[in-house]
C-alpha cells in the first residue's frame, strides 16, 4: 500500500566520449521535484560534447515495506535518488526512480542502466517526514532473534 508521492523530473545527459568501444555515455545527472506544468521532454542548454534534458512525469513512491530501506539513505552522509534507465528511441529515458537503498540496490543488481543521484534537500527533508511519521527503527537485538532468545531464558 502506497503512503505518499511525489512528483519529480529527472535531468538525463549524454556525453561524448573517446573509448574503444562507445563513443558516448549516458547517465542520470539529478532529480528535482516537479511542481506540475512540465513538458514530458524538455532540452537544456547544452556544450563541450554535452547534451542534456528534463524528463517530467516520474514520482517518488514511499511504501511501507521499503522503510529500512527509506532510513539506511535518508541518515548515509550522501543521500541518494536512484534512477532507472533505458534507452528509448535512441535516448536514455527514466522509467523509474526510488529513494529506498535497498531498491537502488535492486536496480543495481538487476542487469538494467541505473544511477544514484545527489538528493535534493527538498526531497531529503520530504523523506523526513515520511519517516516521523511511518518507521519505528527495529531494535538491534531484534533483527538477528538475540530478543527473542534471550526472553527464552
Amino acid at each position: 500500500m502506497q503512503l505518499a508521492s511525489l512528483p519529480i523530473a529527472v535531468i538525463m545527459q549524454r556525453r561524448v566520449i573517446e573509448h574503444r568501444w562507445a563513443d558516448e555515455a549516458w547517465s542520470a545527472i539529478a532529480v528535482l521535484t516537479d511542481p506540475g506544468g512540465l513538458p514530458p521532454m524538455q532540452p537544456l542548454p547544452s556544450s563541450g560534447g554535452r547534451e542534456a534534458y528534463m524528463v517530467s512525469g516520474l514520482e517518488l513512491q514511499l511504501y511501507p515495506d521499503e522503510n529500512d530501506g527509506y532510513f539506511e539513505n535518508w541518515i548515509a552522509p550522501a543521500s541518494k535518488v536512484f534512477v532507472m534507465w533505458r534507452m528509448l528511441e535512441g535516448r536514455a529515458m527514466p522509467l523509474k526512480a526510488s529513494v529506498s537503498y535497498a531498491e537502488g540496490t535492486r536496480m543495481f543488481d538487476s542487469g538494467e542502466a541505473a544511477d544514484g543521484v545527489a538528493m535534493p534537500p527538498d526531497i531529503h527533508n520530504w523523506l523526513a517526514g515520511y519517516l516521523r511519521e511511518h518507521y519505528q527503527p527495529r531494535d538491534p537485538g531484534e533483527r538477528h532473534g538475540r530478543r527473542a532468545r534471550s526472553q527464552e531464558r
